[in-house]
């Protein structure tokens, strides 16, 4: 039975959550623990919906992509229900306008509100403050919420996330890695030679089942290792005590031999310092350092981790030794914090900040507070915090 059942203004049929990310999007209804369906954030052509640029390209995509939530993940009518869409603040525009003007022209559903995405994971554990890190697939971006209010200014992003781990593996795998065909051939080829074997969703599928994150000090290793130009005696040395091998099916008889390095190793490019001397553990201490001073402390001991990439094994540990760690560097030396906690939300970090958004739907909110289709078709516009439109102290402020 649904959560929250009869809560507030609610007499009517439970809302449509809707999630879209950059690889995935999550559906499902306000007051459930998990999203009815899981979907690839695609057209049917295999081209990602955020890549698409042209304003009706995008809404011919978004009606068919919608289309299937309604009528074959969902099965409900669209007019039946209202939406609440989860989305990034520092997300595209164009593609908010065009996702509402799908909603409400094509599909005529009453009302949508539009939830933030790094205020959603708070829901679900009931707290106030939190410094909520999204390491989803194209990028990590972090905004401390303090007492229910984001603190943009100290706002932080990166394209480190599943994305570059997933290059690092395809680039491993074409340097190294060996094709077998059969459980018994000694017959082997380099992947080099056949790199269309190395498909997008194989590549992610590695990452999942094969790849970890190993600790700092192992993970130097691998950095020194790499940056000496991958010595022969070095990576033979490498390979004798890293992670065991291995055998990875592509297809057939074939079978992909992955070794230990590329499974421990992979995710180091989410810690080493690029040429602006940042990594996805600075982006903690940069947005903490630029918060005010008394909030450092409860951000510090209130870290939150969504997002699908945090899941890799080993990730929450590895974190914790790089902040400790680049505590003691002179840039971070003031700061006076000497430990981080992580919250456990009651989700996997993938569908927490749905869950949020369900829990978020099911209170009277989601009427009070939407945008209804009257409204919309009078004003054809979104709201939205980063136009000085529909911002109240700019308008008082010129208002006098």
């Amino acid at each position: 039975m649904p959560l929250y059942e009869g809560i507030g203004l609610i007499s009517e049929k439970h809302a449509v959550v809707l999630d879209v990310g950059s690889a995935y999007t999550k559906c499902g209804y306000a007051g459930e623990l998990t999203p009815r369906c899981i979907i690839r954030s695609q057209t049917p052509s295999g081209q990602q919906l955020h890549d698409i640029n042209n304003e009706d390209d995008l809404y011919n995509a978004l009606v068919n992509f919608v289309h299937r939530l309604y009528f074959k993940c969902l099965l409900v009518n669209p007019k039946d229900r209202r939406v609440v869409i989860i989305e990034s603040i520092l997300g595209s525009t164009l593609f908010k306008d065009t996702l509402a003007r799908v909603l409400f022209r094509h599909y005529e559903v009453s009302s949508v509100l539009f939830a933030p995405s790094h205020l959603l994971p708070l829901f679900t554990l009931g707290i106030k403050t939190a410094l909520v890190l999204d390491v989803g697939h194209r990028e990590a971006t972090l905004i401390p919420v303090y007492e229910g209010v984001p603190i943009l200014k100290s706002w932080q992003a990166l394209p480190l996330a599943g994305q570059a781990v997933q290059d690092s593996v395809r680039v491993d795998l074409l340097n190294r890695g060996n094709l077998s065909f059969g459980d018994d051939s000694s017959e082997t080829k380099p992947v080099a030679h056949s790199p269309e074997l190395l498909t997008d969703q194989i590549i992610e599928d590695i990452v999942v089942r094969c790849c970890v994150v190993t600790n700092i000090n192992r993970g130097r290793e691998l950095n020194k290792l790499t940056q000496d130009g991958s010595t022969v005696t070095g990576m033979s040395a490498m390979l004798e005590s890293s992670a065991p091998s291995v055998r990875y099916r592509v297809g057939g008889d074939s079978v992909l031999q992955v070794d230990g390095v590329t499974r421990e190793g992979a995710a180091e490019v989410l810690w080493q310092m690029d040429g602006d001397g940042m990594s996805v553990a600075t982006m903690i201490l940069d947005a903490i350092k630029s918060c005010p001073i008394d909030t450092r402390k409860s951000l510090a001991n209130s870290l939150l981790l969504v997002g699908g990439t945090t899941m890799m094994p080993g990730f929450k540990s590895r974190l914790n030794q790089e902040l400790l760690n680049l505590l003691s560097l002179r840039k971070y030396e003031d700061m006076k914090i000497n430990e981080f906690k992580i919250y456990q939300p009651p989700a996997k970090p993938n569908l927490t900040t749905w869950l949020g958004g369900a829990v978020f739907g099911a209170t009277d909110v989601v009427v009070t507070r939407s945008l209804t289709r009257e409204q919309y078709l009078k004003d054809p516009s979104v709201p939205d915090w980063s136009n000085l439109r529909f911002n109240s102290v700019y308008n008082e402020d010129r208002q006098g």
